[in-house]
Order: C-alpha cells, then structure tokens, then sequence
C-alpha cells in the first residue's frame, strides 16, 4: 500500500523543541563477546506505554561453531517480543513451542502467571560463521492479565502491514498505527514499528496513542530542531504532532508507544509485576526448582539446564 502524506505533520521548530520529554543514552555491557545496549528502563524513565525493557542485542559477528546460548529461565507478567534484523534464534519454551525466530517475523510470549524459555544459535546455526542483530523488548502485562497463563505467538515477515512512499518503508509489529492494525493479539493498547528512511525522508509518530518514544537504530535523524544518531532513545511529550527526518545518511528507527498502565510496575531479575509479592512467590518457586509439579516447567527438548535466580 502507499503511504498517505496527508499524515505528514510540520516538523516542530522554536519553543516546539520541548516536545522531546527524555532523551535516553542506553548503558552498554559486554556478555561474552556479544554487546547489549539497554535502553529501558532507565533512571530518567521506567516505561514508553507498556514497553518497560528494551534491549538492543549486537550487531555482532560469531565464528564457525561460536553462537548465543541462554539457558532456560523464567518469567512472569510481562510479553516478551524478539525482532531481528540479522541472524536467527532457536526458541523453546515450557509451553512447548519450538521456533526458529527469523529476521522480521514477531515473536511475542506472553509469560502470564510464569513461563520458561531458552534462546540459543544451536544446530545447523553454529556450522558457518552467523552475524546476529535484533531487539528484545518487555511489554508489562495489565494487573488482569498477570494471571493469564502462558502463550506464544509467532507471525511472519510477510503477514505484517507494510506502509511506503515518499523515501521510506514502514513495517508495523505490534499494535495499530497509521490506519492500519498488526495481526498480533494483545491486552493493552500498544503500537510498535520499524522504519526505513532514506536521506531526508521524514516519518511522522503516531497521535493516537498517548506515550510515544523513538530508537535510533543506524544513521541520524532529526526531531523539534535537535540530531540524535545511533543508540538514542527520545521519548516524545503526550499529544504532540512530531515529525522525524533522516539525515543525510539515512536512518532506521524502531517507533513505540501506547498506552500508559494503571500503576508502576515492579521488576526483579526477569519478573514484572504490579506488586512485590508476586514477585517474591516466583522467585520462591523457581528456587524451589519442582519442574514436574512447580509452578514453573523446563522447556520440552531444553531441559538439561537451567539459568539460577541471584542471591539479591
């Protein structure tokens, strides 16, 4: 489909400026020779709608036998969503699902009242040389979902709605945006989209949700007067019209947003929850480690191992 200019607002200039709320320099670390940038949470701002993590994983270049391996661990009361730019992941989890995740394809798992899972570069991924690029976000789930119990879905590249024209390329994820609406079932208003702009193409956020952020991903873009290159993340002021244009590179940013929830939520290690206790009843059941009668399972075919939960 075409996109329609007639969404195009005004880039913001003078006072408008102040429309960038937070502007967010994620914190890097090194897991082995594969680098993450995490950009939520962050001091100066906890959650973008329900987003309340969001890892950017590489870009990073394994050999020949060399490749991701993150054993079985648990979560509760959150959606994980696994996007990937380049390379492919092997998930399982206890619920039984066994898939390849593969560039462009959403992959969301919703934790519910607790899951398990494993993410690794296994088989046939480990015998040529794999270049891995992608994000993991968190979605915090409403105080009514936190009880759901698990569930996995998985949607391909070419189901996902594609918006283009005037210089740029427009994939929606998750959520509804733009007029249009991602096949992928969810609790609360979110929207999620990966755009590609050429040099100078501008992209406008969407104003029909009320928390809005940007992720630069490669490239520079310009916002309300200001640049912002790669590994920024700008968290945009409720109602606003705002306008993004790239640079004279080029630019692909992840856009996000929605909703904002009921109350904070509370995170542990890999649990998010709307109260503490919640919290500390899974962190006592994984410890406990009954996998056949526990709260928590190991993942069919991954079950040999599994990740400890810290001390603190």
């Amino acid at each position: 489909m075409s996109w329609n200019p007639a969404l195009d607002p005004t880039c913001p200039i003078g006072d408008e400026v102040d429309a960038i709320e937070t502007v967010i320099i994620p914190r890097a670390r090194d897991i082995g020779g594969f680098e993450v940038r995490r950009a939520l949470p962050a001091a100066s701002r906890r959650m973008v709608g329900p987003f309340v993590f969001f890892d950017q994983m590489g870009p990073a270049e394994f050999l020949t036998g060399q490749g991701i391996d993150v054993r079985p661990h648990p979560h509760i009361g959150l959606s994980t969503v696994t996007y990937l730019l380049r390379g492919r992941l092997h998930h399982r989890d206890s619920i039984g699902t066994d898939q390849w995740i593969e560039p462009g394809a959403v992959n969301l798992m919703s934790a519910g009242n607790g899951v398990t899972h494993s993410e690794r570069t296994d088989g046939e991924a480990r015998e040529r040389p794999l270049s891995m690029f992608g994000i993991q976000t968190w979605l915090a789930l409403p105080e009514a979902n936190e009880d759901d119990p698990a569930a996995f879905q998985h949607i391909e590249k070419a189901s996902l709605p594609l918006l283009e024209g005037e210089g740029k390329q427009v994939r929606l994820i998750l959520g509804d945006a733009w007029g249009e609406r991602a096949p992928v079932t969810l609790p609360s208003e979110t929207f999620y989209a990966d755009a590609v702009l050429e040099p100078g193409a501008a992209v406008p956020l969407p104003d029909n949700h009320e928390d809005r952020g940007v992720y630069v991903l490669t490239g520079e873009v310009t916002v309300a007067g200001q640049s912002f290159e790669a590994g920024r993340m700008m968290v945009f002021r409720p109602g606003d019209r705002i306008s993004l244009a790239a640079g004279a590179r080029g630019a692909r940013i992840l856009i996000l947003g929605g909703a904002t929830l009921n109350g904070p939520r509370f995170i542990w290690w890999n649990f998010v929850a709307s109260s503490k206790d919640r919290i500390d009843a899974a962190r006592e059941a994984w410890r406990a480690g009954d996998w056949q009668h526990g709260r928590f399972r190991l993942p069919p075919g991954d079950n040999r191992e599994f990740v400890p939960a810290p001390e603190r």
